[in-house]
């Protein structure tokens, strides 16, 4: 009797859990309410858009760096020149095709690979100096645009087309400092035309080739010359060298040279008239020279004779002037 007691009793508790099971199943699927996230589960709801499952902010306009709008299309090519040499293009679909345009560093070529493509895309480019371009690319049967000149912010006035407070973009050949600045060194350098050495140069065939500064910052050198034709024949730029050598090379023995490349030029002189002058500022790499070594810079004539070159020392190098960013203009 006492068995039959206790499997009524466990017959009894598993009928009442099922009905319970049933009831809840019956009223869920009799709503068509969804159930409300809590702030325990997330700290705001997922449906006004500010967090994202409360582990993302949401962008703000301000942080938007506005497209530019940029029609294309399949039996013509649009042009987009820029203020720098180009080092990053990126396409957003394969609906268009891109590339540099032969013997020009900052013209890029745009067309579409297919026609009538329906929806828009996008591109981005990185230039030498630091700055991005960002467009969106729709297809026209005949384009507005086909050549297009882009303005850097120093040229946009205005209209700047980048957020006030707007993160630099770094090379990685220029380390941590930022190609902007570099630029506007070089220029404020150039602009002010200062002669701060006074020994270093050659002249010769009425040519004459100065060194007029060394400067330093942030781990960079500027190298501020001057081309002086004194002739009335036009000078023609073949090349320049920046070489590290040995001060004394015993006969019979292997010469060692090292080059440097310079990172920036600005105002590279390619041809000085007679009777004129042109100034270049280099930017290097942060560099020193062994005491059993000089630099030696350079300047061969295209289809001429009248070379010049000098020679820096250590010495020299080690009091290089420094630049104070406020003064930079």
């Amino acid at each position: 009797m006492r068995k039959v007691i206790i499997m009524f009793t466990l017959a009894m508790g598993i009928a009442t859990a099922n009905a319970q099971e049933n009831v809840t199943v019956e009223q869920n699927n009799g709503s068509n309410e969804q159930p409300t996230l809590t702030k325990e589960v997330y700290p705001q709801k997922e449906a006004d858009g500010d967090l994202y499952h409360g582990l993302s902010r949401k962008l703000t306009f301000d942080r938007m760096i506005p497209p530019h709008g940029l029609e294309v299309t399949y039996d013509k090519t649009v042009h987009v020149i820029f203020p720098a040499e180009v080092r990053y293009v990126d396409l957003g679909s394969p609906d268009l095709i891109a590339g540099k345009a032969d013997g020009a560093e900052n013209v890029i070529r745009v067309k579409a690979t297919v026609r009538n493509f329906p929806n828009e895309t996008n591109m981005s480019v990185i230039t030498e100096d630091g700055s991005f371009y960002t467009f969106n690319v729709k297809y026209a049967a005949e384009p507005l645009l086909l050549n297009v000149e882009m303005c850097d912010f120093i040229h946009d006035g205005s209209t700047v087309n980048r957020p006030n407070n707007a993160q630099e973009i770094y090379l990685k050949e220029l380390g941590s400092e930022s190609p902007m600045l570099v630029r506007l060194i070089m220029k404020s350098i150039h602009k002010q035309n200062k002669r701060e050495v006074k020994h270093i140069g050659c002249k010769r065939f009425g040519i004459q080739y100065l060194l007029k500064g060394i400067y330093t910052h942030n781990g960079l050198l500027y190298f501020h010359t001057e081309i002086k034709n004194q002739s009335n024949v036009p000078f023609d730029v073949d090349y320049i060298t920046w070489k590290i050598v040995d001060k004394k090379v015993a006969k019979r023995t292997a010469v060692q040279e090292q080059i440097i490349l310079p990172l920036r030029a600005q105002n590279y002189a390619t041809l000085v008239p007679g009777k004129k002058s042109e100034r270049t500022v280099f930017t290097m790499a942060k560099f020193t020279i062994p005491d059993d070594k000089c630099l030696v810079v350079e300047l061969n004539e295209k289809n001429g004779g009248r070379h010049q070159s000098f020679v820096i020392e250590n010495e020299d190098l080690i009091r290089a002037g420094t630049i104070n960013e406020l003064q930079v203009r």
